[in-house]
Parts: structure tokens; C-alpha cells; sequence
């Protein structure tokens, strides 16, 4: 292979890797794999796409720079022959109430051009039917489809009189000015109970739009009680308040589908034309495997020059969804509302029509989310990008990705600290002789689960509608490991989070759902914090220096005075970049000085929050330390520092810390939403044991997944389908693993071919 076909990396650093130097074929599919946190996304998104970003970023003018997010170069010697990198990651989209599928697709630009095209009664051009031009929004809700409204039965006590404090809202006790405009409005009477008032007296008191009186001798406006909590607490344009003031805000504001446009964003002229029978918003509600069975026979009708090309286009472009399993969703779906798999695939449809070429391509697990029937659809797309000429890196552990890879490069041997290493780099018979963890694990024979758990009770499901279900019955067996899978968008997560999660208590105990969101905090937040080891931990220094405990809070007394505890200093230069350095005075250790004097087991507080928890766990081997490090280490974050910023977490890592957390609460229902997120085969083994632990110790556990391996452990499985969409949400199966295997569902059939010998 010529030298300028491949991405040379020398002496890469950051994070754990230690000075890996490796050679990436260029338009080749490569997979980089190996257990978690052991240096493969430090290797592909920490520097070759980051580097990759960095150089292209800094072509731009400087004043466009400043509206950049560029990262910092990466600790590496040498990076040679790199080309343009898109980066395809699981982020979750903004939550922008005007970004859908639709927009962020450029689909709906497609939709927009048929209507103004072919719509009747003819409207205008394009940009008419679009809910982000004034021309297209709905004047009431300016195309956002909600409006601000109030809960009333927040604002007033009905069952007492204006004089007995009726009015709850802040500020508008008895006796205050804002009270006066009702309690001595002429018009009311402030001794009657307001759930006695004429509908008149009520239209006055609540939702008079404003009326010019004359009010303690002065000329005022006097507004209905909704009008003007509105305006006072609702406004978006108002600085927020004190404390209370927001609250009261954010308990009593709601949105409503405005009442004019019906939800639909449009306004009448743009939502009322249509095409052979059928509006804008009525096609944008359609399931999009749907909407593309409408536009193909369209287009085999309508063969006009004006029309034909944008069909033949559109139904491209929503079969780029179909294909990449998104096809049950709607485009008029808010962004906001997709998993971190399907934002990816929203991106993913974007490049596969791109004109561009050799770039490259770097995927953060594509096929997460992905039942085991889309994920070969999936590869056959990487292999697409690959096959226009791009090189495509992608971060996986699936064996399905990992056996079509061109090329594999397998980081390890274990994670932090034990990572950060190449230990085989070639293609996938070298992989399997190579005798690395990852190899054997390629050829590990899975077996069913023989030992089954007898159900402790049960939770009833009955007549489940939420989104796709259709009339669900159900139970649900308690004290047991029950898996809950389908493909994609069968109704899984509408099962369960509809009508388990939503209830706090059940006869089992509280139902503790943990996910993969994202977690509270501020950029000082860490594990560390956040689980509370740090507190005990912090006594502890404080008891054996005899000093108080603030010195070792990063966000107190101990702080570093010229990074105020942060370990960074950030420098905004106006139009410029701003850029982010290690602060010079504490060298990112966040600490004063005389704070580090100070040890605990031979350490200072800076080289505690530097352990992984693997390493903490040796330090700190007695008391409440011991059970939150235990608890960590169980659920396979071992290789974290006690230090790491919130913000660098995967959602995988996320949902692990939140049940490291909950573990210690007591029996209860435990509801885990795809916990191998993010999980070498070797750590779904780890997961495994952890889950059958949570059962044994009297928990009941219920986990939506695809994964083949936790299917195989299950006590019971709910199989939801058969389809996707509105071809999806009954119960197709319900029973043992065994009995899945016979069942002819597409799970079964998956699942019986995972575990052939």
C-alpha cells in the first residue's frame, strides 16, 4: 500500500494511550474495538478527528473562528496524510422546538417544493410553506405548534373568596396592590366563593384581555388574572426572578397545540393546499416508510417536468431513511425527542447522498439501538460510504460490524490505566489468532441460561395504547430477569416507560428507572461528586490533618485561586477563539498549594480524583467509600477517574453511574434501558453478573435490549412487533428463551442462529 493511503498516527497521548503509533488504510471500512475505556475513542475522535477539525478549522478567517468550537491539538508527535473528517456521533440533536426530522434532514425542503409545485389551491413559492418564514408560519404560535398556557387551578382556590386569599399566585396576597385590581374591583365581590361566580364575574376575574379603568384615582389597565400572570411570569423576553418566582413559573406554565393552526405550525393558506387529496401537515404526520409509498405512486402518475424530478428526489431521500431503520418515524417528529441511535442515523442520511469523496467518515457505535435484523442493513451502508471512495472509521463492538471490517485495530489489553495500547492491528483471521481478549471472545460458543428463576408476582399491563401499542395486555413477571426487545420502533420503550416507569410505586417496591440521559450538573461535577464518595472522603483527609473539611472541595476553600478550582482558565479574546489552557498556578490540579500538602494513604487530594476507580477501590477499603467504589466497580466503571468531568461521559457510562447510585436504595423494580450500551463483549459478561445479583438480592430488574447475549440470560422475554411504526406494538411473544427460539419471530430467528453451535 503507497505511503499517502494511509492515516499514520505517531506517538499518540491523550488520555491513557500510551505513545501509539499505528498505520489506518485509507477507503477502507476499519473497526476499532476493545473493552470500554480502553483507548479507542481517545485514538479515533481525541486525535485523528480532532486533529482532523482542528487543521481544517483554522483555514477560516479568524472572526469566524471565534463562532467555532475548536478543540485543542492533541498530544501526539506526528499525524501524517489526513483527510477531511465528519464526525457522526451519538449526541443528542438541540432541542430546538423547530428542528424535526424534517428540517434536520433537508427532507421537508424536498415536501415544501412539491406543494408549491403541484398544491391547489396554489399558494406560492417554496419558502411559503415553511413554519421559519414568516410567510409560512402561523401568525399565532409563529410556527412553533405550541403556545404558553397557565395552569388555572395553580392560580386560584376555588372554594374560597377573593378575601380569604383566593389568588395563590406570588405577590398577590390579601391586602397587596396587585390584589386590589380584583379584591376592590367594583365589578366582583371579594366575599363570595369564586366557584359561585357568574360565568360573567369569571370572564372578569380570569381572562378579561385588558379594559381602560379608572382605579384608585388613577387611569390603569385592568387585565384578567390569567392575562397577567401570563405577561408577568410567562414572558421569555423577562429576566428570570428570584428562586421562587421561577418556580412558581415552571410549575404553572404549560404548552398547549395552539388553537389556531391545530399543532401544525402552518398558517391557513399553506396547511389548507393539497396534493392529490392530501395536505402538508397531514404528510408530515405520516409514518415515512408510508409518506415514500405515497410519493413513488405520485410520481408514476404525475410525470410532468415540473414535478417528476423533486418526486423522484424526495422518494430517494426518505428511502435513505427507510434504509437506515428510521422508517416509523414521522417528519414532523421533534429532534429533541430522538435516542441517541436514531439522532445518529438522522445524521447518517444527510452524507449518504453526498457528492463529496475521500473523506473520512468517524461512526461512535452505529448500530446502537439497532435490533440484530437492521444492524446488516446498517454495515451495508458504511460499506456504501466506503465504496464512493471515503475512509470510514468506525468505534464498535458488535462481532456482526467487526467480521466485515476491512481492517481492525484492537486497543487494550484492559481499560485507564491497563489500556491504551495496540494489541492487534489486521484483519479478522489475525484477529481471532491473536489471542487478545477480543479474539477469543470472537469464537466464545454462547449457551442459554439453564438455571431459570420462578416469578414472584406480577405487574398487569391492560389495554396499552401509548404511541404505537396497540390495546396491549400484558404481565410482566417480578422477581426474575425479564428482557423486553423488537426491532427498532415496534413500541419497547412505549411498553414499558408508558406503563411501568410512569408509576412511582408498585406492590414490588419503587420503580427505579435508569437511562442513558444525560446528567445534572455543572462542568465541576464528577464521579466523584456525584455518587457522594466524595464527601466521607474529604472527613477523612480533614480528620487525619486535623484541618476543616472545605479545604478539599475544589468549589470552596481549598480552591485554586487563579482557576477558581477548575483546573483550566479559559480566555475569551472577543471575535477571536476563545481558548481553554491548563492554569499555570495549580497545573490543573485545581488545589491551592497548602492544600496538597496534605495526604491521606500517602496521596493528596489532587492524586485521589486522578485514580480510576479500580485504583480508589485498593485505597479506600473500609466504610461507606468501599460500598459506593464496590458498587461502581460492579457495574464496569473501574477504569473511570474518581476526577473525570460529567460532561466526557458516554450515555452507556451515564446509565451505569445512575444505577451505581440507585443500587443502594433497596428492593424495588429496576428498569434499564439498553444497559450494553457502550459494552465490549467481555463487560456485557461483567453487566450480566451484576443484573443476576440485583434479582438474587430481591430485586425485580426489566431491561429493554437487542443484545443476543443478555436475551440468552433472560428468565422471561416480551418480544414486541413484528414490525415498526404502526406495523408494530403487539406482543408477538412472551415465555423462556427457549421457547423465543421456537417462536419464528424475527427475535427467535436471530436469536436460534446466536446460539447454533
Amino acid at each position: 500500500m503507497a505511503e499517502h493511503d494511509q492515516i499514520k498516527v505517531r506517538g499518540a497521548r491523550v488520555n491513557n494511550l500510551k505513545d501509539v503509533s499505528v498505520d489506518v488504510p485509507k477507503r477502507q471500512l476499519t473497526v476499532f474495538t476493545g473493552v470500554s475505556g480502553s483507548g479507542k475513542s481517545s485514538l479515533v475522535f481525541g486525535t485523528i478527528a480532532a486533529e482532523s477539525q482542528r487543521l481544517i478549522n483554522e483555514t477560516y478567517p479568524t472572526f469566524v473562528q471565534g463562532f467555532m468550537a475548536t478543540p485543542a491539538r492533541p498530544d501526539v508527535d506526528r499525524l501524517e496524510n489526513l483527510s477531511a473528517a465528519i464526525v457522526v456521533d451519538q449526541e443528542r440533536m438541540g432541542a430546538n422546538s423547530r428542528s424535526t426530522v424534517g428540517t434536520a434532514t433537508d427532507v421537508n425542503a424536498l415536501m415544501r417544493l412539491v406543494w408549491s409545485r403541484l398544491g391547489t389551491p396554489e399558494v406560492g413559492p417554496s419558502f411559503f410553506f415553511s413554519f421559519n418564514t414568516p410567510q409560512g408560519m402561523c401568525p399565532a404560535c409563529e410556527g412553533n405548534g405550541k403556545v404558553s398556557s397557565v395552569d388555572e387551578s395553580l392560580l386560584v382556590d376555588v372554594s374560597l373568596s377573593l378575601n380569604d386569599g383566593a389568588i395563590t399566585v406570588p405577590g398577590y396576597g390579601v391586602g397587596t396592590w396587585q390584589w386590589k385590581m380584583y379584591g376592590e374591583d367594583p365589578e366582583l365581590d371579594p366575599d363570595k366563593p369564586v366557584k359561585d361566580y357568574s360565568p360573567t364575574e369569571l370572564e372578569r376575574l380570569m381572562y378579561d384581555p385588558g379594559t381602560r379603568v379608572k382605579f384608585l384615582g388613577m387611569n390603569t389597565t385592568h387585565e384578567g388574572l390569567v392575562v397577567r400572570v401570563k405577561r408577568q411570569f410567562l414572558n421569555p423576553e423577562k429576566e428570570a426572578g428570584q428562586k421562587h418566582i421561577r418556580d412558581f413559573a415552571e410549575r404553572i406554565g404549560t404548552f398547549v397545540p395552539c388553537g389556531e393552526c391545530g399543532g401544525t405550525r402552518l398558517n391557513e393558506a399553506s396547511r389548507s393546499a393539497e396534493v392529490d387529496g392530501v395536505t402538508l401537515p397531514a404528510a408530515l404526520s405520516w409514518q415515512v416508510s408510508d409518506l415514500r409509498e405515497w410519493v413513488l405512486a405520485l410520481a408514476e402518475r404525475d410525470t410532468s417536468a415540473k414535478a417528476l424530478p423533486v418526486l423522484k428526489a424526495l422518494a430517494a431521500q426518505l428511502g435513505s431513511l427507510v434504509e437506515v431503520g428510521l422508517g416509523y418515524l414521522s417528519l414532523d417528529r421533534e429532534s429533541g425527542t430522538l435516542s441517541g441511535g436514531e439522532a445518529q442515523r438522522v445524521k447518517m442520511v444527510g452524507h449518504l447522498g453526498s457528492a463529496l469523496t475521500d473523506v473520512t467518515y468517524v461512526f461512535d457505535e452505529p448500530t446502537v439501538g439497532l435490533h440484530p435484523h437492521d444492524i446488516g442493513r446498517m454495515i451495508d451502508l458504511l460499506q456504501s460510504l466506503r465504496d464512493k471512495g471515503n475512509t470510514v472509521l468506525v468505534v464498535e463492538h458488535k462481532p456482526q460490524v467487526i467480521e466485515r471490517a476491512d481492517h481492525i485495530v484492537d486497543i487494550g489489553p484492559g481499560a485507564g490505566s491497563d489500556g491504551g495500547e495496540i494489541v492487534y492491528v489486521g484483519d479478522l483471521d489475525g484477529l481471532r489468532a491473536s489471542g487478545s481478549l477480543t479474539g477469543r471472545l470472537m469464537d466464545h460458543k454462547p449457551t442459554l441460561r439453564t438455571h431459570r428463576r420462578a416469578p414472584k408476582g406480577r405487574l398487569e399491563i391492560r389495554g396499552a395504547t401509548t404511541h404505537n401499542l396497540q390495546d396491549v395486555d400484558v404481565d410482566v413477571p417480578l422477581g426474575v430477569l425479564t428482557v423486553v426487545t423488537g426491532v427498532a420502533g415496534s413500541g419497547k420503550s412505549s411498553l414499558i416507560h408508558g406503563s411501568i416507569a410512569s408509576g412511582a410505586m408498585h406492590a414490588a417496591g419503587e420503580v427505579r428507572v435508569v437511562d442513558q440521559s444525560a446528567i445534572r450538573g455543572s462542568i465541576r461535577s464528577n464521579p466523584a461528586t456525584y455518587t457522594g464518595l466524595l464527601d466521607p472522603i474529604r472527613s477523612a483527609f480533614a480528620k487525619a490533618n486535623n484541618v476543616k473539611p472545605a479545604l478539599f472541595s475544589a468549589n470552596s476553600a481549598g480552591a485554586c485561586e487563579n482557576c477558581k478550582g477548575l483546573g483550566i482558565v479559559y480566555t475569551d479574546l472577543g471575535m477571536m477563539a476563545g481558548v481553554a489552557n491548563t492554569c499555570e498556578v495549580c497545573e490543573g490540579r485545581r488545589f491551592t498549594e497548602e492544600v496538597l500538602q496534605y495526604t491521606l494513604h500517602g496521596l493528596n487530594i489532587a492524586e485521589v480524583l486522578a485514580l480510576p476507580i479500580a485504583k480508589a477501590a485498593e485505597v479506600f477499603t473500609t466504610g461507606n467509600p468501599k460500598k459506593i467504589l464496590d458498587r461502581l466497580m460492579a457495574v464496569g466503571l473501574g477504569y473511570l477517574r474518581l476526577g473525570q468531568p460529567l460532561s466526557t461521559l458516554s450515555g452507556g457510562e451515564r446509565q451505569r453511574i445512575k444505577l451505581a447510585i440507585r443500587m443502594a436504595e433497596g428492593a424495588g423494580v429496576y428498569v434499564l434501558d439498553e444497559p450494553t450500551t457502550g459494552l465490549h463483549l467481555a463487560d456485557i459478561e461483567a453487566m450480566l453478573e451484576m443484573l443476576h445479583g440485583l434479582v438474587d438480592h430481591g430485586n425485580s430488574v426489566i431491561v429493554i435490549e437487542h443484545s443476543l447475549a443478555v436475551m440468552s440470560h433472560a428468565d422471561w422475554i416480551i418480544d414486541i412487533g413484528p414490525g415498526a411504526g404502526h406495523d408494530g406494538g403487539h406482543v408477538v411473544f412472551e415465555g423462556t428463551p427457549e421457547g423465543l427460539i421456537e417462536s419464528g419471530t424475527l427475535t427467535g430467528q436471530h436469536l436460534k442462529a446466536y446460539l447454533a453451535p
